[in-house]
């Protein structure tokens, strides 16, 4: 929902104006999708070793990246199959490497709720490239954009959330499973209501 609602405003005011210097368009969107990725590694290494600060720096900055790369491509007109797939593929890697990290602060207590959370990823992935596959795309991706409750922009706050907070991982971690297997139930639903 906060991809759905907030994207305009936020390519408007932060990512067009950097569309327009010089040395971001010289750039290639892969090579900010690798930097997306890089960022997004560093972070289980730096909840491991209890740098929360670093981690949230290196959350925020991945998410910019990947907001940059597909803008950079459109912008450029080197929007390709290959780079929706590389795009897709480095943000699970990505979401991964964060639960693993959110795992690794405390892995005894944390166990559980990490592989549930990876599981309704799973699922609700699933469900968003199954029913991408079989609609009629119509945004300005590469692919049909099938919103949710849970979008990137709320699992990064919920991931956001979870490292300031690590005393209340349980609770947002039900939370997060809960609304996004909702995400991927309701998504199923509409499609077959469709």
């Amino acid at each position: 929902m906060i991809d759905s609602n907030f994207r305009n405003p936020y390519q408007r005011l932060v990512i067009h104006p950097l569309l327009k210097w010089g040395i971001i368009n010289r750039l290639s969107p892969q090579v900010l999708t690798l930097f997306g990725v890089l960022t997004g590694v560093m972070i289980p290494i730096c909840l491991y070793f209890q740098k929360s600060h670093w981690a949230l720096i290196c959350l925020a900055l991945s998410g910019f990246f990947d907001t940059l790369d597909g803008s950079l491509a459109r912008h450029l007109g080197k929007t390709s199959p290959k780079g929706a797939v590389l795009d897709i593929t480095s943000d699970r890697l990505v979401e991964f490497a964060i639960i693993l990290g959110l795992y690794l602060h405390a892995p005894e207590g944390r166990a559980l709720l990490s592989l549930g959370m990876l599981g309704a990823v799973f699922l609700c992935v699933t469900t968003f490239l199954v029913v991408g596959i079989f609609q009629v795309n119509s945004s300005e991706k590469s692919f049909h954009y099938s919103p949710g409750l849970i979008e990137r922009g709320e699992a990064f706050l919920f991931f956001t959330l979870m490292i300031l907070f690590p005393f209340f991982f349980a609770p947002l971690a039900i939370l997060f499973i809960s609304l996004t297997s909702l995400t991927a139930y309701i998504r199923i639903f509409q499609f077959i209501n469709n």
